[in-house]
């Protein structure tokens, strides 16, 4: 048995174009219905779509390795433009205290200006091409901060850049 098959050009042109249409928009729905899905059907964040907190990892090795090669610059939480990259920080000797979270732009500075790590040491060159010491770093004020869970894992709190926006 033969396919019917469109006879007219009109047909021939406007047949597939139509199909395409159709194609994209079932793809459309689909791709809605998925993001209604994992977001619980709410326009707020959740815990699935924005953890409020990070696990770093064991504060021993962190702690040795922000000793040896200086403090610890995570790119990118969720932008493209880096504004919500944190530098993590550990001072003193004890690794369970100490710690700190600084936003990875200079305080005197828009958070567009992005540092970047000199490798190996607690210096930052801005986009200015000024180095700072990660001292003079944006520290974040609006309720993120590292804690230590258990005596042996970093945590970073984000309930505060989730609640606020961030940076």
């Amino acid at each position: 048995m033969r396919l019917p098959t469109l006879r007219s050009p009109f047909a021939r042109a406007v047949v597939p174009v139509l199909g395409g249409a159709a194609v994209i928009a079932v793809i459309g729905l689909f791709t809605w219905a998925m993001a209604a899905y994992i977001s619980g059907g709410s326009g707020q964040t959740s815990e699935r779509l924005a953890p409020s907190t990070w696990t770093v990892g064991p504060v021993e090795s962190l702690a040795e390795s922000v000793a040896e090669d200086g403090p610890l610059l995570i790119p990118e939480l969720g932008t493209a433009i880096g504004t919500r990259s944190i530098v993590i920080d550990h001072q003193g000797q004890v690794p369970t205290d100490g710690w700190r979270v600084y936003w990875a732009y200079p305080a005197d500075r828009p958070p567009t200006c992005v540092v970047e790590q000199v490798v190996g040491t607690r210096e930052f060159v801005d986009c200015e091409g000024r180095t700072i010491d990660v001292a003079a770093l944006s520290p974040p004020d609006d309720g993120v901060f590292p804690r230590v869970d258990d005596r042996t894992t970093l945590v970073i709190d984000l309930r505060g850049a989730t609640a606020a926006g961030g940076a």
